[in-house]
């Protein structure tokens, strides 16, 4: 009986002690953030940083444009990745590793090739298509309060992780059975779609939406060589002038990731 006991603890004591190294590992950093933006040894213990957030020159502004691209690229993403990856499921099914070699591949292209050949079109373009009305569409693309270039660049950073969240629904569920039997109760295919398969991939949709958001909150490289300033970028720009404020606004910007992520949690309990 008490080895039985003992064999019991032991599985418990090992998840303690990886829970303490994984708190230990992630909470120091954190405190020791939290730490250096209230603690100054001219002023001592001060919250004004937090406070300067909202006030300081250019946080709104780079903050809205970062969300504002996060959103933008959830859409385009589910929009094209959902009636993709379903026709090849319903339809054709042997162009299902095709498509998943497609997905995956910006995951083997280095970030700075990827930016080295968008500029390099960007440059191009003007010398040879100014006399076209496809040069007014780049130029559009490239307005610095919100660039569609960068909703581009993203759709395609974000594509490998959102693929990946909504196989795993689409394998969780029998797509073709739940669309023959909603077409053969007179479903036209926007409903099918609506409310047969999106409510099924609730949580895989909500995966693939966090997924993105967090990648373009903090996306950087893309950004800052393509000559914008999203929220990454001018968190790494505060920071030469206040390196208090660049900490907290950090700070604050993964508390906005965590309650998302908070969020998809909610949405897969609801959904078991």
């Amino acid at each position: 009986m008490a080895a039985m006991t003992t064999e019991i603890r032991r599985p418990g004591l090992g998840r303690a002690g990886v829970l303490a190294i994984a708190a230990v590992y992630f909470l120091v950093p954190l405190a020791a953030s939290f730490w250096f933006t209230i603690h100054n040894d001219a002023t001592g213990f001060s919250f004004s940083t937090y406070g300067d957030i909202l006030t300081a020159d250019g946080f709104t502004q780079s903050l809205f444009m970062s969300l504002g691209l996060g959103v933008t690229t959830i859409v385009v993403v589910l929009a094209l990745m959902l009636p993709a990856m379903l026709a090849v499921r319903l339809g054709a099914p042997r162009l299902g590793q095709v498509l998943e070699v497609v997905c995956t591949l910006p995951l083997v292209v280095p970030p700075i090739t990827f930016v080295a050949g968008i500029s390099t079109v960007l440059r191009w373009a003007p010398d040879q298509l100014a006399s076209t009305p496809f040069w007014a569409t780049l130029i559009a693309i490239q307005k610095p309060s919100f660039p569609i270039v960068l909703v581009l660049a993203y759709v395609v950073l974000a594509t490998p992780f959102a693929y990946r969240s909504l196989d795993a629904g689409l394998r969780a569920i029998d797509v073709k059975t739940l669309v023959e039997a909603s077409r053969n109760l007179g479903a036209g295919w926007v409903t099918v779609m609506f409310r047969t398969i999106l409510p099924n991939l609730r949580t895989s949709i909500a995966s693939a939406a966090f997924l993105t958001m967090a990648l373009v909150l903090g996306e950087y490289t893309v950004a800052v060589l393509l000559g914008f300033r999203p929220f990454a970028v001018w968190i790494v720009t505060i920071s030469g002038a206040n390196a208090q404020l660049s900490v907290a606004v950090s700070l604050l910007s993964l508390i906005l990731t965590w309650a998302l992520l908070l969020v998809v949690s909610g949405v897969g309990r609801k959904r078991t």
